[in-house]
């Protein structure tokens, strides 16, 4: 079974008196309580989030790592998973990347006026789903609605809070000759699967979004290797500074 109808089997969408998303949503009255009543409150329950309040406090310990990403994909919903788990993975992939063990996320959502609340609903879905196997918190958010035909159905921005492991030193000034260069997988995967999607080509072989968190990985080889882990970059994105 599909992840698509697993979701949509365990967690019923609940019954509103509206099936798309209307500008009100995003005017932050009534209507936008409704929305996040029923969705991102009900569904992303945890002590820092019910607090409701513009920001969190959170408590850190020694040294973090911050970062920051937006999703943007066409089609939102994809053979392999859909734009809500690509915005998890790829926010603590960017803290993983950086040698930390994530703990936090923000969640912004900028909606386009007539997305279908069940194509929502999915997506919240989708992302609690991908956050709890990460073992992250979304702690904050925000929501916001702009008029049909100038959003894509939905745009995600995201930030991430990682504690910097024990023993990393992730920096790309460190790289000399002679470093070993270790590939994880084969690439190309999540990037063809919305090719092919989007203009509806068709392989013999079936190509599926390798979107995952790879954290755990990570800090299972910087807790064997420590500081001789010098660099951790995407292929397509080449290095980010940490």
């Amino acid at each position: 079974m599909s992840s698509h109808l697993r979701f949509s089997l365990n967690c019923p969408l609940p019954e509103l008196d509206f099936d798309t998303i209307t500008l009100g949503h995003g005017s932050g009255g009534l209507l936008t309580n409704r929305l996040l009543d029923s969705g991102v409150f009900r569904i992303f329950d945890n002590e820092q989030l019910q607090q409701r309040h513009d920001g969190v406090l959170l408590p850190t310990a020694g040294k973090v790592a911050f970062t920051t990403d937006s999703f943007v994909v066409s089609p939102l919903f994809f053979p392999g998973g859909n734009i809500g788990d690509l915005a998890v993975h790829g926010t603590v992939n960017d803290l993983a990347r950086c040698g930390t063990r994530p703990q936090y996320l923000s969640l912004a959502f900028i909606l386009e006026e007539g997305l279908p609340l069940a194509d929502f609903w999915e997506i919240l879905l989708t992302i609690d789903n991908a956050a709890e196997k990460a073992g992250v918190q979304v702690v904050t958010g925000d929501t916001k609605v702009v008029d049909r035909g100038k959003g894509d159905g939905i745009f995600i921005n995201t930030t991430g809070i990682g504690e910097v492991l024990r023993g990393a030193d992730i920096d790309h000034r460190r790289i000399e000759d002679g470093d070993a260069i270790i590939v994880s997988h084969s690439i190309a995967h999540h990037g063809m699967d919305i090719m092919l999607k989007r203009e509806g080509l068709e392989f013999d072989a079936e190509i599926e979004s390798d979107s995952r968190a790879v954290h755990r990985a990570v800090e299972a080889l910087i807790g064997k290797l420590g500081n001789d882990v010098k660099l951790l970059p995407q292929p397509v994105e080449g290095w980010q500074r940490c």
